[in-house]
């Protein structure tokens, strides 16, 4: 009996030997890893990594990192550097630049092989979630920024503002026929400040959001009428909308100023003869946040995206997009991004964007409504 028990396990152990040899375990792996020699040329990658390059491993396979990434890459003198020393170095927040993938920060940890000299082991972890989660700080900082700037502009500004028109109007009953368009220009003058003034004091956040189960494809709906009613005329509006999404958990009001806001900007950024503009709802997975005001944490699976075929954003201004005043419209105030970014954080959301010469894409990502929430924003039969 015994021996029949112990006969399994011994016939098991070439089997997981097999398995476990090679690169099969890394293969499980997430992050990519790649093995590189003296010269840097590709001896072997797993799978997250033929992912990563967007190639197959038999054509990274005796290729040069130099043929995927430019000379002066801060990789190659990370990977030099773990040779030299023979001992593992890490870095993070390396920015890897490529023709093949574009631009992305990764954190790199690079060791040598212990049996194999001169070959060195190179692990990547891609930062796009954290990055992203730096990012919507930042936007979620310069929009508190601008509300502290909103009141104290209201404040000093739009109490005079009806004294100055008054005035206006009483000059305006005792003056000559030709003094009269001064005083209109007094006060249209005036009314134009105390709109724009209106438009500040949205930044303030005085006001506490009313959450309710809100159908995300009636806020976007909306949005589509008033675009192709306006300034969105000469583009293409197309939706492609994922009919089985919950309701998202937010305010119908502020969420459709602040996709107006999205879709405005698109269509303003294709060319006077048109182009293609798309709104696309889908459900997905995504990091957690918690919501302003309150101390749980909420998953975002709600995507919304606005793409636009237009040229693209300009590169100097993309670390600044969401900030205040920040614009490449001759005529813009950039105020309608930092406007979506402070809504959408105010509902606990993320707001992101990739932008190439192709066209322009902005991700809003949205917590969901749960079912005691959803029944309770029912009307009352």
């Amino acid at each position: 009996m015994r021996g029949d028990s112990t006969a399994p396990a011994a016939s098991a152990l070439p089997l997981a030997d097999t398995v476990i040899d090679g690169f099969s375990v890394l293969n499980a792996l997430p992050l990519p890893i790649t093995v590189v020699d003296a010269d840097a040329n590709i001896l072997r990658v797993n799978d997250a990594a033929e992912r990563f390059f967007q190639s197959s491993g038999s054509q990274l396979a005796g290729k040069s990192l130099r043929h995927l990434l430019p000379d002066d890459s801060p990789l190659f003198s990370l990977i030099e550097q773990v040779r030299t020393s023979g001992s593992a170095v890490s870095d993070y927040g390396l920015a890897l630049d490529s023709a093949r993938f574009g631009r992305r920060t990764v954190n790199v940890q690079a060791a040598p092989m212990a049996d194999a000299p001169g070959l060195v082991v190179v692990a990547l972890q891609e930062r796009s979630i954290a990055e992203m989660m730096d990012r919507q700080l930042a936007h979620r900082g310069a929009a508190r920024s601008l509300s502290g700037m909103g009141a104290l502009f209201a404040h000093e500004v739009k109490n005079p503002l009806s004294g100055i028109r008054g005035a206006a109007q009483l000059l305006e009953q005792g003056a000559a026929p030709a003094d009269l368009p001064l005083t209109a220009l007094i006060r249209d003058e005036a009314d134009r400040i105390c709109a724009l003034v209106d438009r500040m004091t949205m930044f303030v956040g005085l006001t506490s959001i009313e959450r309710k189960p809100v159908n995300i494809h009636e806020v976007l709906d909306r949005v589509h009428r008033i675009a192709g009613a306006g300034f969105g005329r000469h583009a293409q509006l197309e939706t492609q909308y994922d009919p089985s999404l919950p309701p998202v958990l937010g305010d119908r009001d502020q969420l459709i100023q602040a996709f107006l806001n999205l879709v405005k900007n698109a269509c303003e950024a294709l060319p006077p003869e048109g182009g293609e503009v798309v709104l696309r709802t889908a459900y997905q997975h995504g990091p957690k946040l918690a919501i302003s005001g309150g101390s749980t944490r909420v998953h975002l699976p709600l995507v919304v995206t606005v793409r636009d075929s237009g040229p693209g954003i300009p590169e100097d201004i993309k670390p600044y997009l969401f900030d205040p005043f920040v614009t490449s419209k001759p005529n813009g105030s950039g105020l309608g991004l930092a406007l979506v970014a402070k809504v959408i954080g105010d509902h606990g959301g993320v707001v992101e964007f990739e932008s190439s010469t192709g066209g322009t894409v902005f991700r809003v990502m949205l917590p969901i409504a749960s079912v005691a929430e959803h029944k309770a924003g029912e009307p009352r039969s």
